[in-house]
């Protein structure tokens, strides 16, 4: 309602408009009140023109601001944006005259006491900064200045959490130096708050957005640190919503960063005491390996709509490895400057339930001649520095270093051993497998100088140091086995000191085995040669108890105790060489390898009972990112948990993955596809209908993955869609229909004809109508196949069958189908007029002496829409435009009103009610 319409009162019209609008805007009847504040803006598009009037109701509108009932400053508050646009596109003057009457007005109301107006002023100010109706001297001047007041330490705690919200959402439409330089310091002050945790939780689910406005550098400058102290909040519910924006904050920073930093730090929430941050932790775990991902370097691409497609075949997979591998003169430099500094692999043990004070800082210093001490003397100075970390120590100390473990005598996965063969670029097992002893002497020979050097060194404190570690660690083994009975954190943490206790007991061996271990330790690096013929020679010469030893892994700090017997060091290895060989295997140098075991760990049935019984589905569901991440080269480190999670019993997991399973095919190419990827496909064939729509829905793009042999396998097994468990399933039917029109370009016209022709004819049987109109559109595709691939007899034969199924039908839905299939065949010039008109005009014109109405309305549309629009039958010297004239002009007379008007209606106006009706 108009207010100059609502003002127009009987016995008030000897008042001007505006004496008249200002009686009631300020009358002593709330109601009147909120009337004129409703309809502020059309008294603007009045008095807009006259500069005069213009700034009365100007001064007016700031005088009803002031309304001491907060519902009219609350219709007034609603009412600034619309004004504000209005202005903006009829005043040139629109930053004055919003500066300086609307905005105070905006700004004033940040600070009222009532909450809802409050509320309506926070959202207004949003819209403003949104629409970009508000300059930059407003805003730094202004609009800040009341939210850093408002956000103060010393302020209300109400306003406070109100003020540090609207700063958060101000930031993502704020132009980045104005976040940097007038919100960040405040919004970093606000994360330590501590006598608010809804401040704080304020600020961590929007910590992901003040990253993104802020940028990388400030980000990994002043929010790292301050998200690593909310990390440790003592409240549990911010450090789950800590781990629910993880992912956003890991996008903003730098992949060193990303490595080194955050992954530690994620791993310390995973192992959280409380099951609610794990639980939350574990759900974007998937979602914080994601942004480890490059599509480059797995072989993809993201194309401008979103998805992802393969590289061109100019840049294959063999290239994509030889571009990750460093050239020879990067491997020598890398191995001079490994010499000097720590080297950095990722771990092989799992590191879920380590707490901070039992995470094992290992840096280990390889000598400057190269050689690399003595794994025994690294499990000892290890299991001393498990007692020596304080519990004052800073976050970042406290944090488990995951790239900070020692190196032992194999190469890490960012070293190379520069092969001299050049056609040995990559190999899996040599790539991974520790290096075999390099022995070119006589065994006596190299026996005798491994006793001089032994002679040559002595460890005094080796001894001291692994007693002391291993008492402590025992210590913390023994308060934790009471603990570990259904935890699976707990189980996973005595593992890993377990593995550390017998490491620091290696140092309690015999004195020969030791001389000898060290002598093969130094001859492999001081003596290079042909490591095959060296391990030849050491077989056929060596001692039954000398070859024991010499078959001791270097990694002796996940071996079992020695006790100088071989038979026992045969034993120990035979047992342990299996789990060893699936750590191998599952080990890669994209991701820090504590994220990839975690993530693997949960399809572990433990952890549905003690953190989430969802886990498994969250796992399924960010499965395709973790694989994108890894590459199809890392498969094999993912194959068993995809295997795991297609064999759930639970069904929504088995659905996740069917839904995601033609882009698993995108990212792992053709031949891994086929091997891995097409027996999962075939059982959710077979499964359940909730499954099965995953795996319909995308069958097309999975069905044009596969070779051309593999794909004609499933012609027959389409079939089997038509069935449902439920018969009342009908979009189930409708999008195999929709699948079938794409589908008919990956199979030759013969298959088309054997197998799906019968698919189609059977879903244009349907009883759902919606079925039987999409089927029809296959129906149309299919012979659009046959002669567009001069494949005429397979279309007449069809031609023939349409006619004795739909045209002779008993039923008059099938009649009337028969109509809609020849007026969709002229519309998509499917099939050649002569063959139109020898073998299908015939039969349709007969329609018009169908008993059913609805058949001969349809056949009316067919003929005055469709077929008469078209040049061949409009040419006077057509022989069968005389019998469809004539047939129009009989439908044209038919009894039935609908079949008469749709006969004499013209083809334009026909099209526009058609698009009505779809319209409504």
């Amino acid at each position: 309602m108009r207010v100059t319409a609502f003002l127009d009162i009987p016995g008030q019209d000897n008042l001007p408009p505006l004496t008249r609008l200002e009686k009631y805007a300020f009358s002593d009847n709330i109601f009147n009140r909120q009337i004129i504040a409703r309809g502020l803006l059309d008294v603007f598009r009045d008095f807009s023109n006259k500069e005069e009037d213009f700034l009365t109701v100007m001064e007016m509108v700031v005088r009803l601001s002031e309304d001491a009932e907060p519902t009219v400053r609350t219709e007034l508050m609603e009412q600034i944006p619309p004004i504000a646009i209005f202005l903006q596109e009829n005043r040139s003057d629109f930053p004055v005259v919003f500066s300086e009457y609307l905005i105070p007005i905006v700004v004033k109301y940040l600070t009222d006491p009532n909450n809802q107006v409050r509320k309506s002023s926070q959202e207004v100010l949003l819209i403003l900064l949104e629409q970009d109706l508000i300059f930059q001297h407003d805003i730094e001047n202004k609009v800040c200045p009341i939210l850093l007041e408002l956000s103060a330490p010393d302020s209300d705690e109400e306003f406070k959490a109100e003020a540090v919200s609207v700063i958060c959402r101000m930031a993502s439409v704020l132009s980045k130096s104005t976040v940097e330089h007038l919100l960040l310091p405040r919004f970093c002050e606000l994360c330590g708050d501590e006598k608010l945790f809804q401040v704080r939780k304020v600020c961590v689910k929007n910590f992901g957005d003040i990253c993104h406005a802020v940028g990388q550098e400030a980000t990994e400058k002043f929010l790292i640190p301050k998200f690593f102290e909310l990390c440790s909040d003592n409240v549990w519910g911010m450090r789950k919503a800590c781990a629910e924006c993880f992912m956003a904050v890991s996008y903003t920073t730098s992949p060193e960063v990303r490595r080194t930093t955050l992954s530690p730090l994620f791993i310390r929430l995973i192992s959280d005491p409380c099951r609610w941050v794990r639980q939350a932790a574990f759900q974007s775990l998937g979602p914080f390996i994601s942004t480890f991902a490059s599509p480059a370097s797995a072989g993809l691409y993201v194309c401008e709509n979103g998805t992802l497609s393969t590289r061109p075949q100019t840049q294959d997979l063999d290239t994509d490895f030889a571009s990750r591998l460093p050239s020879p003169e990067s491997c020598v430099h890398t191995s001079s400057a490994s010499s000097t500094k720590p080297v950095r692999i990722e771990p092989d043990l799992p590191m879920e339930g380590i707490s901070t004070e039992t995470s094992d800082f290992m840096h280990v210093s390889s000598s400057s001649t190269g050689l690399i001490e003595n794994p025994m003397e690294n499990s000892a100075s290890a299991g001393a520095e498990l007692t020596r970390l304080s519990p004052e120590a800073s976050p970042f100390s406290k944090l488990l270093d995951i790239n900070d473990l020692p190196i032992n005598s194999h190469p890490g996965p960012d070293s190379c051993a520069c092969p001299g063969n050049s056609k040995d670029v990559f190999n899996n097992f040599l790539y991974w497998r520790t290096p075999l002893p390099d022995i070119s002497r006589d065994l006596e020979l190299f026996l005798s100088k491994a006793g001089l050097r032994e002679e040559g060194c002595s460890r005094p404190e080796t001894v001291p140091n692994s007693c002391v570690a291993s008492s402590e660690i025992q210590k913390v083994l023994d308060s934790l086995q009471e603990h570990m009975m259904n935890d699976p954190d707990v189980q996973a943490q005595v593992q890993v000191l377990s593995a550390a206790l017998r490491a620091a007991q290696l140092d309690s061996v015999n004195e020969p085995e030791s001389k000898v271990s060290e002598g093969l330790d130094e001859a492999s690096i001081s003596d290079p040669g042909s490591a095959s013929d060296s391990q030849m020679t050491l077989l056929a010469s060596s001692s039954p108890d000398e070859l024991s030893v010499a078959r001791a892994s270097p990694r002796s700090d996940l071996a079992e105790p020695r006790n100088g017997t071989s038979d026992h060091l045969e034993t120990e290895q035979r047992h342990d060489c299996t789990p060893l060989e699936e750590n191998e295997s599952k080990l890669q140098d994209i991701i820090p390898q504590p994220l990839l075991d975690q993530y693997v760990s949960m399809t572990d049935p433990a952890r549905a009972q003690t953190v989430d019984t969802d886990i498994a589905r969250h796992c399924a569901y960010s499965l395709p990112g973790v694989v994108l991440t890894l590459g199809r080269q890392n498969w094999h480190c993912l194959k068993d948990t995809y295997e795991t999670l297609a064999s759930d019993v639970q069904w929504k997991v088995r659905r996740t993955l069917a839904f995601s399973i033609h882009e698993l095919a995108v990212i792992l190419g053709d031949q891994l596809t086929a091997a891995d990827l097409v027996p999962i496909f075939n059982g959710f064939l077979k499964d359940l209908d909730e499954v099965r729509i995953g795996v319909l829905k995308h069958l097309y793009d999975f069905l044009k993955l596969l070779h051309e042999d593999k794909r004609r396998e499933y012609l027959y097994q389409l079939q089997e869609f038509v069935v449902t468990d439920n018969s009342r399933n009908w979009r189930f039917r409708y999008e195999l229909a929709e699948q079938l029109i794409l589908i008919l370009e990956l199979y030759n016209p013969n298959d088309v004809y054997d197998y799906l022709m019968h698919i189609a004819l059977k879903l244009c049987a349907d009883k759902v109508s919606e079925v039987r109109w999409i089927s029809f559109k296959l129906v149309v595709a299919i012979l659009q196949k046959f002669y567009s691939n001069s494949e005429s007899a397979l279309g007449l034969n069809f031609i023939s069958e349409l006619i004795v199924r739909f045209r002779h039908c008993s039923k008059w839905v099938g009649r009337q189908a028969f109509a809609f299939i020849c007026q969709a065949v002229v519309s998509e010039e499917c099939v050649p007029v002569d063959q139109f008109v020898e073998h299908l005009l015939p039969s349709l014109l007969s329609l018009a002496s169908d008993p059913v109405p609805n058949v001969r309305v349809l056949l009316a549309k067919a003929l005055r829409q469709t077929l008469l629009e078209k040049a061949y039958f409009r040419n006077a010297g057509n022989p069968h435009l005389e019998v469809v004239e004539e047939t129009v002009l009989a439908l044209q007379s038919d009894r039935d009103q609908d079949v008469s008007f749709f006969a004499t209606l013209e083809p334009k106006r026909q099209n526009v009610i058609d698009t009505t009706v779809q319209e409504k």
